[in-house]
């Protein structure tokens, strides 16, 4: 059975975007809405993970893999499609939902 996938891009120019499960993308990305404000002051991105892994149920966790790289690959998506934006200036890396 051919699981459907979801086609992450990156706004990095010449990096390749990366093909993950559906289920994967949608459990991350709601879990990254949960996560970041809409406030100016945002989040750290260095914390998302952490806020992601907090937001999900163990059995998810382990289902999942690596939730650090998931949040990275789904939050550099979601810039790409305008549902999270960096915070300009901000050192080390905020971000917030739009």
């Amino acid at each position: 059975m051919n699981e459907p996938k979801v086609l992450c891009r990156t706004p990095t120019p010449g990096k390749s975007a990366k093909a993950i499960a559906k289920w994967k993308y949608d459990l991350v990305r709601g879990a990254i809405l949960k996560a970041a404000p809409k406030t100016a002051g945002g989040v750290a991105f260095g914390d998302l993970a952490v806020l992601v892994a907090k937001g999900l149920p163990a059995s998810d966790r382990k289902r999942l893999g690596s939730v650090n790289w998931y949040t990275t690959t789904v939050k550099l998506h979601m810039e790409t499609t305008g549902e999270l934006q960096r915070i300009a200036g901000a050192h080390p890396q905020r971000l917030r939902r739009t």
